[in-house]
């Protein structure tokens, strides 16, 4: 569906972004987001592990370095990929129906 998806670079996923409240979409919208949605939720698996793997290399190097500054950094770039990997299993966790019209409350309510 385009335009009700972007890409969010951080996440390395396309995630929901609705142009206008959840119930102005017709009920052959709705089940092709919902469709689309379980697609996309369907990959977050593998991508948590492909950063769960980029951070245990991570790791390994943290144990081996000598250099504070260095070492710092790669702490540093530690804490950001766990956080995008708790980012990705809340949106796993998400029900699309129910997240779907939460967000579509909060923009009429900022309106």
């Amino acid at each position: 569906m385009n335009g009700i998806f972007i890409d969010d670079k951080r996440l390395g996923i396309r995630v929901p972004h609705l142009d206008k409240p959840w119930e102005d979409y017709s009920p052959n919208e709705q089940e092709a987001i919902l469709l689309e949605w379980e697609t996309i939720r369907g990959l977050i698996p593998d991508r948590i592990a492909e950063l769960e793997r980029e951070i245990n290399e991570k790791q390994d190097a943290l144990g081996q370095e000598a250099d504070f500054a260095r070492s710092c950094q790669l702490n540093a770039n530690i804490a950001e990929l766990a956080s995008i990997v708790n980012d990705l299993w809340i949106w796993y966790r998400i029900s699309p129906h129910v997240s779907f019209e939460k967000e579509a409350a909060v923009k009429r309510k900022i309106r």
